[in-house]
């Protein structure tokens, strides 16, 4: 976290960090994370890396983490408060495209929110699959959802867990 926060770690709400963003607050990291069900053994994709405080979280949980900033030097910061964690990759990149050459991934995990879930997120999930998104027109309107790839069918269910508030999430795929 950026120094000048550093008295506020251990509060648990956002907390500003460069480009206008956010870090999202430490307990909805864990009720996010907890919704993705992760036994150990998953791929995981996490779409907006901020610090890599989350992604420590997920790098212990899964077998394999994939992380994409769209931001470059978040994502140069992340790679250092990451370093030693070998299964973690970082991307700058569009998160709202997700990774599709390492795609499938077991769970998903996204912090910021589209209007609509993005299909390429939808589509790169394995059978069975679990993707935790913030979805809404505007942070006064955003529901966090839980959506499952249902194995052998190519069709999901959706449930909406609580009401949030994202930051936008940014990129070509955030409207599809």
């Amino acid at each position: 976290m950026p120094a000048e926060w550093s008295q506020r770690a251990d509060v648990d709400a956002p907390i500003p960090i460069s480009h206008r963003q956010v870090t999202t607050q430490p307990s909805l990291v864990a009720r996010m994370v907890e919704a993705l069900a992760l036994t150990g053994d998953e791929r995981v994709l996490e779409i907006g890396t901020g610090y890599g405080w989350q992604t420590a979280l997920l790098a212990r949980l899964a077998r394999e983490v994939f992380t994409v900033e769209r931001f470059a030097d978040l994502a140069e910061t992340a790679r250092t408060a990451l370093a030693g964690h070998d299964k973690v990759t970082v991307v700058v990149g569009d998160g709202s495209e997700g990774l599709a050459q390492h795609a499938p991934f077991d769970a998903i995990l996204v912090a910021a929110a589209p209007e609509v879930v993005p299909r390429p997120l939808l589509e790169q999930l394995a059978p069975g699959g679990r993707l935790v998104i913030p979805v809404g027109p505007d942070p006064d309107h955003q529901e966090l959802q839980l959506w499952r790839k249902i194995p052998g069918t190519g069709a999901f269910d959706r449930k909406v867990l609580m009401h949030v508030r994202f930051v936008p999430l940014t990129g070509d795929s955030r409207l599809h």
